[in-house]
């Protein structure tokens, strides 16, 4: 099913009835935009884009990056959506890995991108030029192209442990199982509620649009083009109801704003938190202040949103025995998956002890784009290894206990200090170095590099902001005089961890 048909069904239902704003600004009812998506992907359809082809956006949030997704689902093709807070640098090697036949970007990044790609002939759009006002004034499609389940919709690029992406192939029926999951486990919706897009587009409040769509939901991107509390609030009772996605730093700070402006956040329904551990303190503050508004999913790119959910009512319960585990916990297994807990010979342990967290169903990923032995190491089986080590209690609710792979999550963005380590180590004076994460009161955790040389810091900072995003950049250079190894010569980052954490850091 292609998800595009999704939009033209609702169009026909609800001809007339809101569907795009920017900010308190109506831009489109659905007919609007069915007919905006229909011609842009006749558009793409004139320059050789359809079926089998693939689409960056690389771009901020704002209500043309659903046109443009709709518009490539039109005609058949993929997206590929790239972090805006990317690089150029590497928002141009992902779509030349995609192999993208067009990158449709803002005017912010135009020129970047461009210089980025160097000879490689991707043409570089932006929505905010006169180009894409012509592709929206094209002749629109009759109608969607045919998909079928194993279709690529979704080529999400997740960053790895070996320094480079690896593409995510989310196909049409994982992202129809994932909008059917949604409506069963995390919550219910109608044509009357809002969907409001404050944290990034290109990740889960992207791909948790579909359901949105399918019941003829407003969808609002503010102003701002991103997270800012005081304009949710503000918007938020002009949408009542309002259901939102946020990373835990974000629940954090719309807490703050929140108490200091003497808000109640008023026409806010639903807060879907995830991509980030919640600290039990915070989330039991946001329930006291807010009331029973929030919904917990656990996931990852391979399998999007739809490994566990918490449910409002376990949040908001005080009067559980196990209320406080299963607040610690990502809830219980969503309805059109498997979760099971392994050791490192593939057997489940038993529960209450802790493994390796592995799904397995529908919502599982279609593998890795052209990397067959990345996809056969992590799917084994039919399970997909998480990499995030837990446990499962008797009632089913599972506790993330670590993450196997170093992962970082700043902010709600995923950090591989890996791709962080490489770059960092092309300067000269670096012999060594190892980067690894430590508790930060606002965005989770921030970046901490142990260098043994003797580079200059504003070198350091100069060399990372010329080849990766700003936010992964360390905010704290260690100088050390050799890094802690085990007798194989690996580093021990669990010592370095420890470092920090004895030092009160």
């Amino acid at each position: 099913m292609n998800p595009a048909e999704w939009l033209v069904r609702t169009a026909r239902r609800l001809p007339t009835a809101p569907a795009l704003f920017t900010g308190p600004r109506q831009v489109a009812e659905y007919a609007g935009f069915a007919h905006r998506a229909a011609a842009i992907g006749g558009a793409m359809a004139e320059r050789g884009i359809g079926t089998g082809c693939r689409v960056a956006l690389f771009m901020t949030n704002r209500i043309e990056y659903l046109e443009a997704m709709y518009g490539a689902w039109f005609n058949g093709a993929a997206v590929v959506p790239i972090n805006a807070k990317l690089h150029a640098k590497e928002a141009a090697w992902i779509a030349e890995h995609s192999e993208a036949s067009l990158i449709l970007t803002d005017n912010a990044s135009l020129t970047d991108v461009r210089e980025a790609l160097g000879a490689a002939a991707i043409p570089v759009v932006s929505v905010q030029g006169s180009e894409f006002s012509v592709m929206r004034a094209a002749k629109p499609l009759k109608e969607p192209a045919l998909m079928d389940t194993n279709d690529l919709a979704w080529l999400f690029y997740t960053s790895g442990t070996t320094g480079r992406p690896k593409g995510v192939k989310i196909t049409a029926g994982n992202l129809l199982v994932l909008s059917q999951s949604y409506l069963v486990d995390v919550d219910s919706l109608s044509s009357k509620d809002t969907a409001l897009y404050a944290a990034p587009m290109s990740h889960a409040a992207g791909i948790y649009n579909p359901m949105y769509v399918m019941l003829g939901m407003r969808h609002v991107v503010p102003e701002s083009g991103g997270f800012d509390p005081a304009e949710i609030f503000e918007l938020a009772p002009q949408f009542d109801p309002v259901t939102m996605f946020a990373a835990p730093t974000m629940v954090r700070r719309m807490i703050d704003v929140a108490k200091a402006s003497n808000t109640q956040g008023d026409g806010i329904k639903t807060v879907v938190y995830a991509g980030g551990p919640m600290y039990e303190a915070d989330i039991v503050e946001a329930v006291d202040h807010f009331g029973p508004k929030f919904v917990q999913v656990y996931g990852q790119g391979e399998c999007p949103m739809a490994i566990t959910a918490l449910r409002r009512e376990d949040i908001a319960d005080r009067s559980h025995p196990n209320w406080r585990s299963r607040l610690n916990s990502v809830g219980t297994a969503q309805s059109i998956v498997s979760v099971r807990i392994f050791d490192d010979a593939g057997q489940e342990v038993p529960r209450g002890e802790i493994g390796e967290i592995a799904v397995r169903g529908a919502a599982v990923m279609g593998g890795y784009w052209r990397n067959d032995t990345a996809t056969a190491d992590t799917i084994k089986d039919g399970w997909l290894w998480t990499g995030d080590v837990g446990f499962m209690d008797a009632d089913g609710y599972v506790t993330l206990q670590d993450r196997s792979k170093d992962l970082i999550i700043s902010g709600g963005s995923n950090i591989y200090p890996r791709e962080v380590e490489e770059v960092l180590l092309q300067h000269p004076a670096v012999r060594e170095v190892a980067v690894v994460g430590k508790p930060h009161e606002e965005w989770g955790e921030e970046v901490v590099a142990f260098v043994v040389g003797n580079a200059p810091e504003e070198e350091l900072d100069a060399l990372c902001l010329g080849q990766i995003a700003r936010f992964k950049r360390p905010k704290v250079y260690r100088s050390i005089a050799e890094l802690p190894k085990n007798n194989y010569g690996k580093v021990l980052k669990t010592d370095l961890r420890q470092l920090l954490a004895d030092e009160g850091a």
